[in-house]
């Protein structure tokens, strides 16, 4: 299965992995959990404990508007998830292109007046 894996501190990598739940867990470095924040059927599988065990944040979600409603820590990735299947798939080149610019920039976090704040780090 060819995906995005988006690791703190580095850019995204395209790579093709094993659609195993091991290979899964190996890369998010635990118990994965499976989360849809995009209109397209993409995942976004991440540790399902990521913020419990400390992992460093990565990258910042956001609403339609910019504004940030979560951050993912520890290393995620993305995969197509058909709603008529029941298995993660392979990205298409499309998709892989389009989600390792979203993610392009890693990004430092601040806590200014109560919010969070994303700053990309080129």
């Amino acid at each position: 299965m060819t995906v995005v894996i988006v690791e703190p501190c580095k850019a995204p990598d395209q790579k093709e992995i094993d659609a195993s739940l091991e290979a899964m867990q190996q890369i998010v470095g635990g118990l994965i959990q499976a989360i849809y924040p995009f209109e397209e059927s993409i995942a976004l599988i991440c540790n399902e404990e990521d913020k419990l065990t400390g992992l460093p944040p990565n990258r910042a979600l956001r609403d339609e508007t910019g504004k940030i409603y979560d951050v993912v820590c520890g290393a995620f990735f993305l995969c197509a998830a058909p709603p008529d299947s029941e298995n993660f798939e392979s990205l298409t080149e499309d998709q892989m292109e389009r989600y390792a610019k979203r993610f392009q920039h890693p990004e430092v976090f601040l806590r200014v007046n109560g919010e969070i704040v994303a700053i990309p780090v080129p």
